[in-house]
């Protein structure tokens, strides 16, 4: 899941930087949560043209998205308002060469399912492309939305790349929870 709080050209970024540092270890033991990547977006940095704020999570199971958005979630509707939270079904988790190592950036790539393929058919190949380049990259994750028939692909990075993926999305990690992260199932999930 993720939701993207967006935040005005000229907001001090300082400011998420603080509230990650004072409340982000809040989540280092939060049950059935694999990862929480407290990503933001800077403008001009990576070449983003905006600022926001955008955590985003894979779950051990839908028990821990539940106990969150009816409990903890309350911090960011309080200070926010209430972001629409984006969800996907997961297809697959993948543990890159990098995985022992904090993650500090994180891409994701969003593409609609070609109409004239199966669904199953369009996920599949997608699991069969090759992996991110490089030796820096954490962990990548395959999910979709059924709901607009797109795919989604988080990609965590323990070193920033040379390049961003054409089409992805760049962000900065400020911290990573990952209290069941080395229980994610892995490969294939169906």
């Amino acid at each position: 899941m993720q939701y993207e709080i967006g935040l005005p050209a000229d907001h001090d970024m300082g400011s998420i930087e603080r509230r990650v540092a004072t409340r982000g270890t809040a989540t280092d033991d939060f049950p059935h949560l694999g990862v929480k990547a407290y990503a933001v977006r800077r403008v001009g940095r990576h070449g983003s043209p905006v600022n926001a704020y955008a955590p985003f999570y894979l779950w051990a199971d839908p028990a821990g998205l539940d106990a969150f958005l009816y409990g903890p979630f309350r911090n960011i509707t309080t200070d926010f308002g209430r972001p629409p939270v984006r969800h996907w079904i997961g297809a697959s988790f993948t543990r890159g060469p990098g995985f022992g190592q904090a993650p500090v950036f994180a891409t994701r790539e969003v593409r609609s399912l070609p109409d004239d393929v199966a669904p199953g058919d369009a996920v599949a190949d997608e699991l069969a492309a090759p992996a991110p380049d490089g030796d820096g990259w954490h962990s990548d994750a395959l999910a979709v939305d059924p709901s607009r028939w797109e795919l989604v692909r988080f990609v965590l990075w323990s070193a920033v790349p040379d390049r961003v993926p054409a089409g992805g999305t760049p962000f900065d990690v400020l911290h990573a929870s990952t209290p069941r992260l080395a229980d994610l199932p892995t490969g294939r999930l169906w």
